[in-house]
């Protein structure tokens, strides 16, 4: 066939039928796939329907769950979920959503084991709607599924988040960049005795890269660190640059182990600004910044990002768990720490 392609049209439309036929059949095998998988999903709502029902009508014991198991397994050699614990799973599967219509039509699209893990570590409805539609639509594995309940970052979405991307990005994109933006950020991973300056700080993520990643969420590629943009002959440094697979789109970082003070907000538009015309790529979208303080006073940040013209985002971050209600207001807070550290320096 390819002597055939004498001439550079017909490469150029072999290419693309070859193409259009290639991501036909990435689609079908996609679309197999959540049929199958919603078909397992309904075999074991049907299943916990039964068990729950047989039980409520018959009065029937625990034991009729074990003999299921070992029957389905005769029944069934080559297939494997029969076990004892998993009809179990089935059961209170069915229980945890039987009087909840919209959950029933949205757990058909995640696989069994993203469905248990979300209704043994979940209770809220709402929460449990949010990890299903998130695992859904961005593809998060069990792993990564459990590392963002882990992370709450149920409840870092539904705070009322510091940014301007309603202004500056299309609205298909500020939505998606704002389920990215996490309004608070833990870095307890870090086992940080002391409060520490900001190159310090920098240090100390990178040798906790992949804790850091996953605390960022999912889709975060790391580019570098002290990330060099240039304006004419000057250089100029951006503490952390990553690239986000969903967004499609460079994110810059910028620490401060200080409250949020106006001025960040400027730099990192400035940062921003070089980002796009030296470094994004044709095809990116707007490169995005995260300005990563300790403390944040939310009308400073309105006020501070209003009139930029490109998307920036600011987060606090913990370094420790969260302090006792008793202790609060009897230890100094970051600002303090700030001014004690820069004395020392």
């Amino acid at each position: 066939m390819k002597n055939d392609l004498v001439n550079h049209h017909d490469i150029e439309e072999y290419t693309s039928f070859l193409q259009a036929i290639k991501i036909k059949v990435v689609e079908s095998r996609f679309q197999a796939a959540k049929s199958v998988n919603r078909s397992m999903i309904g075999m074991y709502w049907f299943i916990g329907q039964l068990i729950v029902e047989k039980q409520e009508k018959l009065a029937w014991g625990k034991s009729v769950v074990e003999t299921l198991s070992k029957d389905l397994k005769i029944a069934f050699p080559e297939m494997t979920g029969f076990s004892a614990q998993n009809l179990w799973l089935a059961r209170q599967f069915f229980l945890e959503y039987r009087h909840l219509p919209i959950l029933q039509q949205l757990v058909g699209e995640i696989p069994w084991g993203h469905n248990i893990l979300i209704i043994q570590k979940i209770k809220s409805e709402e929460e449990r709607r949010f990890y299903v539609e998130a695992s859904a639509k961005l593809g998060w594995s069990r792993d990564v599924l459990l590392n963002q309940i882990k992370a709450n970052v149920y409840r870092n979405s539904v705070i009322d988040k510091s940014h301007n991307f309603g202004n500056t990005l299309p609205v298909h994109l500020a939505e998606q960049a704002n389920e990215m933006l996490k309004n608070r950020i833990s870095l307890e991973f870090l086992a940080l005795a002391q409060p520490v300056l900001e190159r310090d700080l920098e240090k100390r993520l990178l040798t906790k890269l992949k804790d850091f990643l996953i605390e960022l969420g999912y889709g975060f590629c790391f580019i570098g660190s002290q990330y060099k943009v240039t304006l004419g002959e000057k250089e100029y440094f951006i503490d952390l640059v990553f690239y986000h697979r969903f967004l499609k789109c460079l994110v810059a970082i910028e620490l401060k182990t200080g409250a949020f003070k106006p001025e960040y907000a400027g730099k990192m538009d400035f940062y921003l600004e070089l980002l796009n015309d030296t470094e994004k790529a044709e095809d990116d979208n707007p490169s995005i910044g995260i300005i990563l303080c300790a403390e944040k006073d939310k009308l400073e940040v309105e006020v501070s990002l209003r009139t930029k013209t490109n998307p920036i985002g600011v987060s606090t971050y913990e370094l420790y768990p969260q302090l006792p209600e008793a202790y609060k207001g009897k230890l100094p807070t970051a600002n303090e720490l700030q001014k004690i550290l820069d004395f020392r320096s």
